[in-house]
């Protein structure tokens, strides 16, 4: 049994004879009517495809019906079969890191117990990883690809699932068209000394998340219907994967520079709101509104650049030292804002004049308004990676 964090050991690390090329992890949960099956189609396809240079690590959690001892007298005649059982722990993700943590190839990989996933499908992912790719997803919605026999209901569900993923993770869940799918094959350079924490069964959330990917391939596939066993999507699972995702979101950089972010801009409401008082109230200058606030808005632009640029994106600005670097990322900064700004400056108009609202009310609540804006078009243009 293994315990402890979820690490995968770098490959130097790995007590394994230098053969062992991929390790495929098999995760299972009363599969007694497929393991069988599904070993014996692995095993001929991956001996015809590496030789001995494969091992496949059968991880049960503890199934009562007997799928545990099943894989293990299929290991009994087939050398390059493990198996490991989990009292302990459970859920599909966890039992995928825990084989991993025993696996001995450079490449690691998962598939299903259910023979849901055609083994064939392995050719073409272990080609795209010759040829380079840290990552190779079987996907169902690729050309070729396909989802069998599902319903319109199920379609419909697994796709909204997919737009909640990229309205939250959108730098993950974007580089492949099928994130919810949990087989592939990876780099272990990919995951070595990273720490993973996934939730439920989609894996490759995790994986697209925290890995050090750096590129990937796509291999279609048809996703077959489940002949034998029982189905193992629940409700849970579904709310486990959207608290997967909010978990990722709140552990993301993205969502960490955007609260530095926002702190900044508290600060240049601070500047800007003070500003705007002191030159447009009718006690102080009583200066135009729109002027004021122009001349606010710009002192509040050039203060939120300095200490974003010192602090929220201060480990990409210190790669690029230089005044004329600098000066650079200001000038982007400052065309980000004023067009920022425009939107800010109607926003504000259309609430005083037309709403009668407060100044200072209408005001607040434009800035916020283009918050959003300013945030994700500077992290892609003045201070791009």
């Amino acid at each position: 049994m293994i315990a402890g964090p979820l690490l995968i050991p770098d490959r130097d690390r790995v007590a394994a004879a230098a053969a062992v090329r991929l390790s495929l992890v098999v995760p299972t949960y009363n599969e007694a009517a497929n393991i069988g099956a599904l070993l014996a189609e692995l095993t001929g396809l991956l001996d015809a495809m590496l030789g001995e240079a494969y091992e496949i690590i059968v991880v049960d959690d503890d199934s009562p019906d007997g799928t545990a001892q099943l894989a293990e007298r299929f290991a009994g005649t087939a050398a390059r079969v493990r198996v490991l059982r989990r009292a302990q722990e459970r859920g599909l993700s966890t039992a995928v890191i825990r084989g991993w943590q025993l696996a001995r190839g450079d490449v690691l990989g998962v598939i299903d117990g259910d023979l849901q996933h055609p083994p064939q499908v392995l050719r073409g992912l272990w080609h795209q990883i010759t040829l380079g790719h840290d990552l190779a997803v079987a996907s169902r919605h690729v050309e070729g690809g396909g989802v069998s026999e599902w319903s319109l209901w199920r379609r419909a569900v697994s796709r909204a699932a997919q737009a909640v993923g990229l309205v939250l993770l959108p730098d993950s869940i974007g580089r492949v068209s099928d994130p919810m799918s949990g087989y592939l094959l990876v780099r272990r350079r990919a995951l070595a000394g990273v720490a993973l924490d996934p939730l439920g069964y989609k894996i490759l959330v995790e994986l697209l998340a925290r890995g050090q990917i750096r590129s990937i391939a796509e291999v279609p596939y048809v996703f077959r219907e489940r002949q034998l066993g029982s189905s193992k999507l629940t409700g849970s699972i579904t709310l486990d994967y959207l608290r997967h995702l909010v978990r990722l979101r709140l552990a993301s950089e993205t969502f960490r520079r955007f609260l530095r972010f926002g702190v900044v801009g508290l600060s240049g409401v601070v500047v800007d709101m003070t500003l705007l008082y002191l030159l447009s109230d009718p006690q102080s200058l009583g200066w135009g509104l729109t002027r004021s606030k122009l001349i606010a808005a710009e002192v509040a632009i050039i203060n939120n650049f300095l200490w974003n640029d010192a602090w929220t994106f201060g480990d990409r600005s210190r790669r690029h030292p230089g005044l004329a670097r600098r000066l650079r990322r200001f000038a982007k900064f400052q065309a980000v804002c004023l067009a920022g700004l425009a939107m800010n400056t109607v926003l504000l108009n259309l609430q005083f004049n037309l709403l009668g609202m407060n100044r200072y009310v209408a005001n607040a609540i434009a800035i916020a308004a283009v918050t959003g804006w300013n945030f994700w078009l500077n992290l892609k243009i003045s201070w791009r990676r």
